[in-house]
């Protein structure tokens, strides 16, 4: 289930180190959520200078490399992991790509197990073992 996407602007340098950066952003995924290798999706998308805006210009005429990232886990995934992750993903931005820390930005998305889909299976109910693991342990830790 889960899945990072990076917003890159499109730079050689950038397109040099995308194939590392989704190694290692898969890595630090299975590291941190004990999650299958297979179950793990990344992306990366670039976009023109002209249309990425930082710091109150265009990249095109700042020259900031400014990335943002957001990932997807399901609900019950705990505040630790979620910022492992976050400190994980700038990490690999930062030593892949070379960009500045305070450039990068990004986000966690909870998703309810109910609506996300495994093959058009609710993960609810395709995963409902491994989420009342997750929710006893949680549970266990108040």
């Amino acid at each position: 289930m889960p899945v990072v996407q990076f917003h890159l602007i499109d730079t050689p340098a950038n397109r040099d180190g995308a194939g590392r950066l989704l190694e290692g952003a898969c890595a630090l995924y299975a590291e941190v959520l004990a999650a299958p290798i297979e179950r793990i999706r990344g992306f990366v998308t670039f976009h023109d200078p002209g249309h990425f805006l930082a710091a109150g210009a265009l990249c095109s005429d700042n020259g900031r490399n400014a990335p943002f990232f957001e990932f997807i886990v399901l609900e019950g995934r705990s505040l630790a992991q979620r910022q492992r992750l976050l400190e994980g993903f700038t990490a690999l931005l930062v030593e892949t790509l070379a960009v500045e820390r305070e450039a990068i930005r990004g986000c966690c998305r909870r998703v309810p197990p109910e609506d996300w889909g495994i093959g058009g299976v609710p993960a609810s109910e395709k995963r409902r073992d491994e989420i009342a693991a997750r929710a006893e342990a949680g549970a266990g830790k108040g």
